[in-house]
Parts: structure tokens; C-alpha cells; sequence
């Protein structure tokens, strides 16, 4: 049974959806798919927001993650300030603020990475 340490939240910020694409997604899917981490949850956090809420070819790759187990999220406080929080809720992605669930994973031991 996995223990606590066993959790990753990879958080997505940068506008450049080739971070997304050969960083973050990747790393995101192969973490569940081989193994490697037990629970996985991908937040799209600051410019990212608006990259993702007008490629379709990222959110082509968003239904691949979610259908390989990773839980997908956006912070809502940086969706609203691009203007495209309803645009991502479309896409999947569980748009609320993170500010508080990304402490409480903290405190909880999730490990965090940053693309």
C-alpha cells in the first residue's frame, strides 16, 4: 500500500505549451503509467491558464492524462484574471482556488514539482 510520500502535484506555469507538452504533461502521465508515483495531480497555475484555455491541441493531450489517472486542476483566482475560467471548466479541468488545497497537500508530504 502506498505510504503518503507516494503523491506528486506537478504544477504548470509557464505560457509555453512546449513546457507542457515535453515537461510537465509527460512527466505527469509516465509518473502513473509506469509507476512511479502512485497519485499524480497536474495544476495549472498562473499563464499556463491561458495557454491551455485556447490550444487544442494541449487539451487533446489533457484527455490523455485524465484517461491515464491524473487528476487535473487550475487555479481559479489565475483562470479569472486571464479571463478564461469558464474555457478550462470545459476542458476537464477542476477550476477552483488552490491557494489552500495546495497547502494542505504540502503539510500532507505531497512532493511538488514545478515546470
Amino acid at each position: 500500500m502506498p505510504d503518503r510520500l507516494d503523491k506528486l502535484a506537478v504544477i504548470w506555469s509557464s505560457a509555453d505549451a512546449e513546457v507542457a507538452r515535453s515537461a510537465a504533461f509527460m512527466y505527469a502521465r509516465n509518473s502513473l503509467v509506469r509507476g512511479w508515483w502512485h497519485q499524480v495531480r497536474l495544476i495549472v497555475w498562473g499563464p499556463s491558464a491561458k495557454t491551455l484555455a485556447f490550444d487544442a491541441d494541449l487539451q487533446l493531450e489533457l484527455t490523455a492524462l485524465a484517461d491515464a489517472g491524473v487528476e487535473l486542476y487550475a487555479c481559479k483566482a489565475c483562470a479569472e484574471s486571464h479571463g478564461v475560467g469558464e474555457r478550462l471548466e470545459r476542458t476537464g479541468v477542476q477550476v477552483m482556488y488552490m491557494g489552500q488545497p495546495l497547502t494542505d497537500m504540502l503539510k500532507q508530504g505531497w512532493r511538488v514539482i514545478t515546470f
